[in-house]
């Protein structure tokens, strides 16, 4: 026989508690009152009895107490059998859906067609759905270095198993993401299977393409996303990628040009947020740093033009006709263009 929680309940709860009665007296006599009539006792004598955790002695007409070694294989035993069949079962299951899911997937009216939104947690199992099924490529973009933290050590076990199939994958990050100790371990962690992993100064949406055939940009509200199957937009979401990676830097704090460059790069995107007229949460967040951070920026520029309040640095930029497009002080221009190109 199997036991089940409610056994184990009354076990906890009573029989225990009389199994240890048994054990100090040792035993209990046959005509206990407890035991032959109705009650809690009763049941939990009838319990441990049925477990084989007390034997009736005839000749002193006593219950007695049975090691309990003796007894635990055979009732312990089954219900891990059990378990075993049924996470077998399980895993059965799982594979077989698995199969008809990758087939659904691949059908050309999956999803409802072309485009599908998803939301909440649909969302989470899609994209480690797609991402499993990859086998050629992955492209992703990441803009925030806020990436779900508690989502990471999931993201590293899917992206690594994907990259040791053979499947390639670019990832493009935010130059801001380089502050990040969670980001820098999953990058650590995916490179090293060979993972290509660079950062931008541009603020850009969040991107995924599996080996462009399935695209997955951000919905109109939070926690929703379009899953995109049209052909001709994964194509033209892929080129915006990759015209995107181009312009990144790769994501190494060792190269001291590389953070030199990228330093110049967040120096020069936060006057354009500034000629932009953009407040302060706006800027930081498309610079994917945090309102203390991107205040930090700020700062530095008014003591690099040598000014008090962000009046006089506007005035002072707009004087030395400054777009946040050229460069910065002490950078070489290069030589002038020929006349005669």
């Amino acid at each position: 026989m199997t036991y089940g929680p409610e056994e184990r309940k009354v076990f906890e709860a009573a029989a225990s508690d009389l199994y240890d009665e048994l054990v100090a007296q040792g035993g209990l006599a046959a005509d206990d009152a407890r035991i032959t009539d109705a009650g809690v006792v009763a049941d939990a004598f009838a319990l441990l009895t049925e477990i084989g955790l007390v034997t009736f002695d005839r000749a002193e007409k006593r219950w007695l107490p049975v090691d309990p070694s003796i007894v635990q294989s055979r009732v312990v035993s089954p219900l891990g059998q059990r378990g075993a069949e049924l996470l077998a079962e399980s895993a059965s299951w799982a594979e077989t859906f698995q199969r008809l899911s990758q087939s659904w997937r691949r059908s050309p009216d999956a999803l409802r067609g072309p485009f599908s939104e998803l939301r909440g947690h649909a969302l989470t199992g899609f994209i480690s759905s797609v991402v499993a099924d990859a086998s050629e490529e992955l492209l992703t973009a990441q803009p925030q270095t806020n990436r779900a933290t508690k989502q990471l050590p999931e993201a590293i076990e899917r992206e690594v198993a994907a990259l040791r199939r053979g499947v390639t994958m670019r990832t493009l990050y935010q130059h801001a993401a380089r502050r990040s100790a969670a980001t820098s371990k999953y990058v650590a962690a995916v490179t090293a299977e060979g993972a290509q992993v660079r950062t931008l100064d541009e603020f850009f949406n969040r991107l995924i393409v599996v080996d462009r055939r399935i695209a997955i940009i951000p919905g109109h509200e939070p926690r929703t996303a379009v899953v995109v199957r049209e052909p001709s937009l994964i194509a033209y979401l892929s080129d915006i990628f990759e015209r995107s990676w181009e312009r990144g830097r790769p994501f190494t704090n060792k190269d001291t040009s590389v953070v030199r460059d990228i330093a110049a790069e967040q120096r020069a995107m936060t006057i354009r947020m500034l000629i932009g007229g953009h407040a302060d949460p706006s800027g930081a967040a498309r610079l994917g740093v945090s309102p203390r951070t991107y205040a930090a920026y700020v700062s530095e520029l008014k003591q690099e033009f040598e000014v008090e309040t962000r009046f006089q640095l506007g005035y002072e930029m707009g004087r030395r006709a400054i777009t946040g497009r050229d460069h910065p002080p002490g950078e070489g221009v290069g030589p002038a263009p020929d006349a005669g190109f």
